[in-house]
């Protein structure tokens, strides 16, 4: 009888460290070097609606002959928030096209989302059931991913873009794009 009233505090322990792990590693900040299959591949081709056009669909092969900064956001995600000011400062040095790729999100929430922090990107396309997304290998948002021109994913930074981040990782991959064209 003993060991049994032991057992639920055991289950309960296990299941408290498997939290414990799990949050840790939700936390840990090595996870926005998580290596993308994509890097030196050609980046997934897709036909999306773009958000701000009814019936218009963008297509991958519209976005070659030039560079592109994918960014995948949502309304519905507080990093993105955080994000976005810095994104918008990137895009006002008209640089690199900045491509919006809002995923899982109501169309109405999306504008909204715009209208009241701004838009930086020349088009938004709209994954609303994800499933592009997954040939993007995209699990969170914010994601952001540097497309050359010839369609090669070049970079791939999961989690919230900083001014550290553009300056000392995006910028030289950009860098090295501009000086092979």
């Amino acid at each position: 009888m003993n060991k049994s009233r032991w057992l639920p505090l055991a289950v309960f322990a296990a299941l408290a460290v498997l939290l414990a792990a799990g949050v840790w590693l939700s936390r840990n900040p090595d996870r926005e070097k998580l290596p993308s299959p994509l890097i030196g591949k050609p980046a997934p081709a897709f036909s999306l609606p773009v958000l701000h056009e009814a019936g218009r669909l963008l297509t991958s092969q519209e976005l070659r002959g030039a560079p592109y900064l994918l960014n995948v956001w949502g309304s519905w995600c507080p990093a993105c928030r955080d994000e976005h000011p810095v994104l918008t400062r990137f895009a006002e040095t008209k640089r690199l096209r900045v491509i919006g790729f809002n995923w899982k999100d109501e169309h109405a929430d999306a504008l909204r989302w715009l209208e009241q922090y701004g838009n930086p990107y020349v088009v938004v396309v709209a994954d609303y059931d994800g499933k592009s997304a997954i040939d993007w290998g995209i699990y969170g948002a914010p994601e952001t991913f540097l497309v050359d021109g010839r369609g090669i994913v070049r970079w791939k930074f999961v989690g919230p873009l900083t001014d550290k981040v553009i300056a000392n990782e995006l910028l030289p991959e950009l860098s090295k794009i501009e000086k092979a064209r």
